[in-house]
């Protein structure tokens, strides 16, 4: 039986608020990627706390990869996910437009809510890095582009994904609290918001 972890919008809120000034600090980003579907929640709220007086607003852009596999379960009001083996894009930038060319040069946030067996990760980073570098020689540009990233959860476990070593080396890597390996329910996947707060209630602190 998995075991289930029922997380707030408020300790959502609470993770992202913990995490920002280290964010600022150290990442200096001036634009986010979210992978949807769970990282576009905690950017937008991030993005409150990384708002500095008359700065601008950090611009958020969102890509879409999928991993997760939905498989059948003998309570259907109860379905069972597990990490699926190869990561399929929903939606991804723009490569015609400006869009690509704007991240040549930029200090970038990726952000998604959990880190569980960093193969999303990796692929995001991998083709990111590709993409803006292709839009750097198009536009005959030398500037150095810098990823990082902010996840909610990292699950501690052995990951099949891989990030850049000079990423990690260089600690361009931040989650917001390390968890054991358990089935985070997150509350933008609730379709009954009030079940979902009164399960996150009545468990102990995960």
């Amino acid at each position: 039986m998995v075991e289930k972890v029922y997380v707030t919008y408020n300790e959502v809120h609470k993770l992202c608020q913990a995490s920002a000034d280290q964010i600022l600090e150290e990442f200096k980003p001036n634009l986010m990627i979210a992978i949807g579907g769970g990282g576009y929640v905690p950017a937008r709220i991030l993005r409150s706390f990384l708002k500095r007086h008359s700065a601008p607003n950090i611009p958020i852009q969102a890509i879409g990869l999928s991993l997760y596999e939905q498989l059948p379960s003998s309570n259907p009001s109860n379905p069972v996910e597990t990490p699926g083996t190869k990561v399929t894009r929903t939606q991804w930038l723009d490569l015609s437009s400006l869009e690509m060319a704007n991240l040549v040069g930029k200090n970038i946030l990726i952000v998604d809510e959990v880190d569980d067996t960093r193969t999303t990760l990796e692929y995001a980073v991998k083709e990111l890095q590709k993409d803006v570098q292709t839009a750097a020689e198009e536009a005959g540009s030398d500037q150095t582009t810098q990823f990082s990233i902010f996840v909610l959860h990292n699950k501690d476990k052995t990951k099949k994904g891989h990030l850049p070593l000079d990423m990690m080396e260089d600690g361009r890597y931040l989650a917001a609290r390390t968890v054991s390996d358990v089935w985070i329910c997150y509350p933008w996947e609730a379709t009954d918001i009030d079940e979902h707060d009164k399960l996150a209630a009545s468990q102990s602190t995960y």
